[in-house]
């Protein structure tokens, strides 16, 4: 089926109480094992290229976008591309032409009258282009060789009242709150400020967004979309299902050399972690 739009997908999840699940993807494995999960628990998906993985790709976006939009317009279920973490001007603006319906525009790590100043910048061209945007505001933290994050640091979550002005002045569609995870987690030990995210949930007026939710419990992950989360990231629980699949066949298959062998079972494994997570959000 052609292409979904992020926006659509994120307000429908919001409309129902759920969350589409939005996963990052590396190689065109993740891309078939996102898709094959969500259209084993018949669920739309969003497939999320960061501004890392472009990086890992010699700075290429084009070539892993147009394996992605293939695969996704071949999808038994609704797909969107989404553009994650882009803090280049330069790469935010291949977007459009590259099949993507959305950006998140990261300009946390500024102080916040310059982190406004960007985000309000890259909502106005984005919304020109006829794209959805998110953008984050609070420390999430565990992105770019960043220290592990100090959830409980003063400053670190998201102020409900600077969020709701934040949004108001910046423009953006979305917005990814720091309420207790973090990047990159590979324990799932996270615990979520749930008043605090009760009351951004009252205070603004978009779909909340939550990073890092990797190393979020499912009880955890479930509670946060009763409260409003309406579009969940995911990224390292795939790598982390992937490599231990890999590990284990390669293990017990030490004359192994057929990547195809091995890529296989990694594939189904991240394939599984979706479908898993997918019904955990109740999407």
């Amino acid at each position: 089926m052609p292409l979904a739009a992020t926006g659509d997908l994120v307000t429908a999840a919001a409309g129902a109480r759920t969350a589409v699940a939005a996963f990052n993807i590396i190689t065109l494995e993740h891309v078939e094992a996102v898709i094959a999960g969500a259209e084993s628990v018949a669920a739309p998906v969003v497939l999320q290229v960061s501004e890392n993985a472009v990086k890992f790709r010699y700075g290429r976006l084009l070539p892993l976008a147009r394996a992605a939009a293939a695969a996704a317009e071949r999808a038994a279920v609704p797909v969107a591309l989404h553009l994650d973490h882009v803090q280049s001007d330069d790469l935010l603006r291949q977007a459009s032409a590259a099949g993507f319906s959305s950006v998140m525009y990261d300009a946390a790590r500024l102080p916040y009258e310059e982190n406004l100043a960007a985000t309000r910048a890259a909502a106005d061209w984005a919304h020109a282009q006829g794209l959805w945007i998110e953008a984050e505001l609070g420390a999430v933290g565990g992105k770019n060789g960043e220290p592990p994050l100090d959830a409980h640091a003063p400053g670190a979550r998201t102020d409900p009242a600077e969020a709701r002005a934040f949004v108001a002045d910046s423009g953006v569609d979305a917005l990814a709150v720091a309420i207790g995870s973090s990047h990159a987690m590979t324990t799932r030990t996270a615990a979520l400020d749930h008043d605090r995210l009760k009351r951004l949930t009252a205070a603004l007026g978009v779909p909340l967004v939550l990073h890092g939710s990797s190393g979020v419990p499912d009880d955890e992950l479930t509670a946060a979309v009763a409260g409003g989360i309406a579009k969940v990231n995911v990224g390292t629980a795939l790598n982390i299902a992937m490599t231990g699949a890999v590990r284990e066949f390669l293990a017990a298959h030490p004359e192994a050399v057929d990547s195809r062998k091995y890529l296989s079972v990694g594939r189904e494994a991240m394939a599984e972690t979706v479908a898993r997570l997918i019904r955990v959000l109740g999407a």
